[in-house]
């Protein structure tokens, strides 16, 4: 990979734990993002090969009206199935992989984020110099996403216990943001890491990402 920033920071935290917000707030800061939550939602989109395949799967009920994908229904089925979560990440990840290495070899800056809530489950986690946890207490997911999304606490419950736990994310940190506070605070804790990223690139400790060790 060629013309990559100095140094990627992976950016992940469970559900509900504000990591979009704490990237908008990078991106305030004039640091790019990239998000794999739309890269995603780019790989399904309407016509895409792969929401054919994920039709042909799950059935065209999978399918809103407009021929869009449903969401929330398919949230629902692959956190209650392992073996349905299985199938759907492997078609995804791939697709999601290239087209992260190819928004790489674009970057600029002195650092770029990939913001990811899978990074520690997948092989995103090998182009990273720095991963950068967002961190809150399971109740605090819970309260927060049912505010944000609606639906019922059980299927959240569900989605939490699907990811890495909270114990096994925090040990493959290299920063922690805790985000129980409000988003006053959150963007004020976003500036100080990302003078620290400053004062880390200016004293030339970034060798290499992960995937190069």
């Amino acid at each position: 990979m060629t013309n990559i920033a100095p140094m990627l920071v992976g950016l992940t935290g469970g559900i509900g734990s504000g990591k979009s917000k704490a990237a908008t707030y990078f991106a305030e800061l004039n640091i790019n993002i990239i998000d794999t939550d739309i890269l995603a939602r780019e790989a399904v989109a309407k016509g895409a090969a792969a929401l054919e395949k994920i039709a042909k799967h799950f059935g065209r009920s999978i399918l809103e009206a407009d021929g869009n994908l449903n969401r929330r229904l398919l949230r629902e089925i692959i956190f209650s199935n392992p073996f349905e979560k299985q199938w759907l990440e492997s078609l995804l990840h791939p697709i999601i992989h290239l087209r992260i290495l190819r928004l790489l070899s674009e970057l600029e800056g002195p650092y770029s984020i990939l913001m990811s809530p899978l990074l520690l489950e997948t092989e995103q986690k090998n182009l990273v110099h720095r991963i950068l946890v967002i961190d809150i207490e399971e109740d605090t997911q819970v309260t927060r996403t049912l505010q944000r999304d609606g639906g019922n606490s059980e299927t959240i419950k569900g989605i939490i216990a699907s990811q890495l736990n909270r114990e096994t994310r925090l040990s493959f940190a290299d920063d922690i943001i805790n985000n129980e506070g409000s988003p006053e605070l959150l963007r004020d804790l976003v500036y100080e890491q990302h003078l620290r990223y400053l004062e880390h690139l200016e004293g030339g400790a970034v060798a290499g990402s992960k995937e190069d060790d």
